[in-house]
């Protein structure tokens, strides 16, 4: 059975009976301030500064309407006093980003190239569809900073970390043109049914932001995406490992790719910074956390043929992650242009495959997506000259 196809965006919302509120006019900005992306405390605050009388649901009416119903105009808030609409259309927005570039694989993947207010600001998000789930993998920075060798994307150097709303505001536009919204009720099946930090970036670089984005996408009285369908990737930043399970609880990837620390040091940088035993260690503490006790920490795993792929690397991987409750996913590599690697064969990936799950390692191969519009693994990459240049041809 194909995967379900994505439908067009559901903008419809329903009508309310209308509050009253009094407004008390604030200094003007010549910009608005997004929505997106605040905590519903920082909601509540913002009103609170703003407006008079403030009533204490005005904060939850608005964010049920961003996050529930997922309505972008102010005036389509009709539990809201007409004066109140005036106001925040006159002083804020709900603004998800701007969709430069909407393409489809052959085997239905789907990308998208979203831009911001800076023109430089261009980031990719992909949409993967499979028979029991459809998972979107989001981005946490504009290009990367940890250069490692095998992947398209650490060629772009890093502009900045994004905003907590252009994380979330990824999420609000696959969920829209996947009918999402309106969420009729908390068991409404999600056709998103996944979000992985595996797009452009180091999650962890951009703690602050990838973490505030993760509260807002799993409050309860909003989104409420379940926990443990969201899975943070890092390469291995050691002192915040933990934190993706203590502080946010949700699931853990780890980039490993090598078993020993020298090529390790080749393939991921960061390495040198935060060793294989640290990155392990770390693993551990996450594992022994009370809410992670039965959530299994998934090991990334490239393919390259001739440099990790022996039987041998095999089994230093099971040696290694013996005492962790491992899945271990092999990536065989995704060539882009310029790229001095090879994918490993299939028979050399099967044979890895078993001697890992010999070794009592949960193992699974993670067949390429969306290779043909370069969605797959390690093959995004936005700089800005090729993407608009591709965005502007496609609607020339």
């Amino acid at each position: 059975m194909r995967a379900r196809t994505l439908n067009q965006i559901v903008s419809a919302a329903r009508s309310y009976s209308t509050t009253t509120t009094t407004i008390t006019t604030a200094s003007t900005s010549p910009q608005r301030k997004n929505l997106v992306g605040l905590s519903l405390d920082q909601l509540q605050h913002e009103l609170e500064t703003h407006v008079s009388d403030h009533r204490s649901f005005t904060g939850l009416q608005i964010w049920k309407h961003m996050y529930q119903q997922g309505i972008t105009t102010f005036d389509n808030m009709t539990t809201l006093s007409r004066s109140l609409r005036s106001y925040l259309s006159d002083h804020y927005v709900v603004d998800y980003g701007q969709v430069k570039l909407d393409r489809t694989a052959r085997d239905e993947t789907r990308k998208w190239l979203v831009g911001y207010d800076d023109p430089r600001a261009v980031v990719e998000m992909v949409m993967i569809p499979e028979p029991s789930r459809n998972t979107l993998c989001v981005s946490s920075q504009i290009g990367c900073s940890l250069n490692c060798s095998f992947c398209h994307t650490g060629t772009q150097k890093l502009l900045r970390g994004l905003t907590a709303a252009e994380v979330v505001g990824q999420y609000m536009i696959a969920a829209h043109r996947a009918g999402d919204f309106p969420r009729t009720s908390a068991n409404h099946k999600r056709n998103l049914s996944n979000i992985v930090f595996m797009g452009q970036g180091e999650p962890l670089y951009n703690w602050r932001q990838v973490s505030q984005a993760i509260r807002v996408l799993t409050d309860e009285r909003g989104i409420a995406f379940p926990k443990p369908k969201i899975t943070v990737s890092t390469s291995g930043v050691v002192p915040l490992i933990p934190k993706v399970g203590s502080e946010l609880g949700v699931s853990l990837a780890i980039s490993l790719h090598a078993t020993r620390d020298s090529l390790r040091d080749e393939l991921v940088p960061l390495n040198k910074t935060f060793p294989l035993e640290s990155v392990l260690e770390a693993c551990k503490e996450y594992a022994q956390q009370k809410q992670n006790r039965d959530r299994r920490i998934t090991f990334e795993y490239v393919m390259l043929d001739g440099v990790n792929d022996s039987i041998q690397d095999a089994s230093r991987l099971v040696k290694i992650l013996r005492d962790l409750p491992a899945h271990v996913n092999l990536i065989p590599f995704n060539p882009w242009p310029g790229t001095k690697y090879r994918t490993s064969t299939n028979a050399q990936v099967d044979a890895f495959e078993k001697r890992v799950i010999q070794g009592g390692i949960f193992c699974s191969v993670r067949r390429p997506r969306g290779s043909d519009i370069m969605a797959a693994c390690g093959q995004l990459k936005s700089s800005h000259e090729s993407k608009l240049k591709a965005a502007q041809s496609s609607t020339a």
